[in-house]
């Protein structure tokens, strides 16, 4: 008997409504052999604007009581840009030490990309982004600030450790899934010259403990680039935290929409935290409109994470069958389905 518990933070806006058919997915999944115990915490703009804070002091040590964290979306259009995503989302990944964020890039039959003749066999690869570091660590500060010699610095971290660890978990992640065998370091080592001095000699230095794995790099507006013209070439994607957080919002694009864009921040020893990638979309709040997928994949990725490889495999194929034989469209309101609709459909085809 498999029991595992999950934290669940369905956010802003539409999170809850997409959280929720995500969690009708999973209970429908539970037998004899598989439970699961939801306990939900109220973590957005709502409880900021009630109370001032982002994160209760107890947050963490809450969520580390979990196998694992199932996260709608963070935005509230009354709450100032920046705070709920730093004091909740970074926060989480950094506190709980989730050093990679997991990006699938893959385009499901049915489901329109704006690359022409690109078809799902050409479009299949992962982006690992490191998910603690760089430019996002919060190191920096002003200046002489709302002067007219102001002066903004904003630091990018780069640590051995840092920067090891998620190349080590790229190259073994790339063995794993045994597709192309090959791994790509996205950077900028022409301009960066010091940050990906450090990536480059780490990933040529890994990656002779990995012979099979085929080495290759590109500098990110190739990478950019090519990720229009041939992603068929790419397999496995590594690099950095701003890189990461650009190429991936490209790559959803690439496999039809935030409305299918599934990632995972990842603690491989510890508590991870799994989420669509689109927003709280507060524009649709409370229509019963917005396309539930995306949260339902991050829960067939969170399953993978908990082995229940299986299970995650219904997910996909019924989520496949659903997209090939019922959805119209991925965008919120063309679906010709509602919200609570597909989640049924998601259901009845597992």
């Amino acid at each position: 008997m498999k029991s595992f518990d999950i934290a669940v933070i369905a956010g802003d806006g539409t999170g809850p409504e997409v959280v929720n058919e995500a969690i009708k997915v999973l209970k429908a999944l539970e037998s004899e052999n598989l439970k699961f115990n939801f306990n939900y915490f109220d973590f957005g703009g709502e409880r900021y604007l009630r109370t001032g804070e982002t994160l209760p002091e107890t947050a963490v040590q809450e969520l580390k009581k979990h196998n694992a964290i199932l996260l709608g979306a963070i935005g509230h259009p009354k709450v100032q840009p920046g705070i709920l995503e730093k004091g909740i989302l970074l926060n989480l990944r950094f506190q709980l030490d989730q050093y990679i964020n997991l990006r699938p890039v893959k385009l499901y039959p049915n489901v329109e990309t704006p690359l022409k003749d690109k078809t799902p066999k050409d479009i299949d690869f992962v982006v690992i982004r490191e998910n603690t570091e760089g430019l996002y660590a919060g190191a920096g500060g002003f200046l002489k600030k709302g002067t007219k010699n102001e002066v903004a610095i904003q630091e990018s971290i780069n640590t051995y450790m840092g920067v090891e660890r998620c190349i080590r978990y790229a190259y073994e992640y790339t063995q794993k899934r045994n597709k192309l065998n090959k791994l790509m370091l996205c950077g900028k080592t022409n301009v960066l010259t010091y940050a990906f001095d450090l990536w480059k000699r780490v990933f040529e230095q890994v990656g002779k403990e990995f012979p099979k794995v085929i080495q290759d790099y590109g500098h990110v507006d190739a990478v950019c680039m090519w990720m229009v013209k041939n992603p068929e070439n790419f397999d496995v994607i590594v690099t950095d935290n701003m890189f990461g957080d650009i190429i991936t919002d490209l790559g959803a694009m690439i496999q039809g929409g935030m409305g299918i864009a599934a990632g995972g921040n990842i603690n491989p020893n510890g508590v991870s935290m799994f989420e669509p990638i689109g927003g709280s979309a507060p524009k649709y709040t409370g229509q019963n409109v917005i396309n539930p997928i995306a949260a339902i994949m991050a829960g067939e990725m969170m399953l993978r994470f908990l082995d229940c490889n299986q299970d995650a495999d219904r997910v996909e194929k019924s989520v496949v069958h659903v997209l090939t034989k019922h959805i119209k469209s991925m965008s919120a309101g063309k679906m010709g389905y509602s919200t609570t609709e597909v989640g049924d459909l998601v259901v009845k085809n597992l």
